[in-house]
């Protein structure tokens, strides 16, 4: 009998043994590879969230700083041009005209700025929103008034506006807030001669300053939290020659 010449090879038990080893090899990667990714996108998503914090602070500085002491052109009635002057400073709302917009900065064309608070995601805390909406002259600013109602005992007029309703088109500034409140510096003829108040319904003077006080739902220390902004009125530009009750 003729002897079998002995060849190299592997067997079942090896090959069995092999594939197992890849096997876990590759999940192992595989868990790596998405522990990484998911440590990435809370990244980003922190970075995301940090950014828009700071960037929403210059936005609001920036709206305020470029303020346009502007009038409505208010008829209650066709034939009676009634001049008021166009800003609403409430806790919870404002509006006026601005020189910075979101979409050109301040290279563009003026703008209608409406703030307002409103209830947020889910009904968790509120929200700080932005309409904005391309100023045209006083008619158009005259049809956003409602109603002026005059106080017999003071004399100041207290100009009513339509509400500022959001929609596709509204900027959320800040969101996840426990509260957001504007309230307006006043300066005062005796001490301590200024004080915050939480409306502004004298339409002959402008307020010395803008302060709009915010808090966050969550107090982590790893994210970037809104903070209360205060700036002071400089008055840019004025389309009035004196900025008054004109009629």
């Amino acid at each position: 009998m003729k002897r079998l010449k002995p060849q190299a090879g592997v067997t079942l038990i090896e090959i069995l043994i092999a594939v197992s080893l890849l096997s876990l090899l590759s999940v192992g990667v595989l868990v790596a590879m998405r522990i990484a990714l998911n440590t990435m996108d809370k990244t980003d998503a922190h970075l995301v969230r940090n950014r828009r914090v700071v960037n929403s602070q210059k936005l609001i500085e920036n709206q305020l700083g470029g303020f346009i002491a502007t009038q409505a052109d208010w008829r209650p009635f066709p034939d009676r041009p009634n001049l008021i002057p166009f800003v609403q400073f409430e806790q919870q709302t404002m509006r006026f005209v601005t020189s910075y917009s979101l979409q050109d900065s301040s290279r563009g064309r003026a703008q209608i700025a409406a703030f307002h608070v409103i209830p947020g995601d889910k009904g968790m805390g509120v929200r700080l929103i932005v309409n904005e909406q391309p100023w045209t002259g006083p008619l158009q600013a005259g049809l956003m008034v409602t109603n002026v109602e005059q106080n017999p005992q003071t004399g100041v007029r207290n100009i009513l506006f339509a509400p500022v309703l959001p929609g596709p088109e509204s900027f959320i500034l800040a969101d996840r807030l426990a509260y957001c409140r504007f309230s307006f510096l006043e300066a005062l003829p005796a001490p301590p001669f200024r004080r915050w108040r939480p409306d502004w319904v004298n339409g002959q003077f402008l307020p010395l300053g803008i302060r709009i006080e915010m808090a966050p739902l969550s107090t982590s220390a790893a994210e970037l939290h809104v903070t209360t902004i205060t700036v002071p009125m400089h008055l840019t530009r004025d389309t009035m020659s004196t900025y008054v009750d004109g009629n």
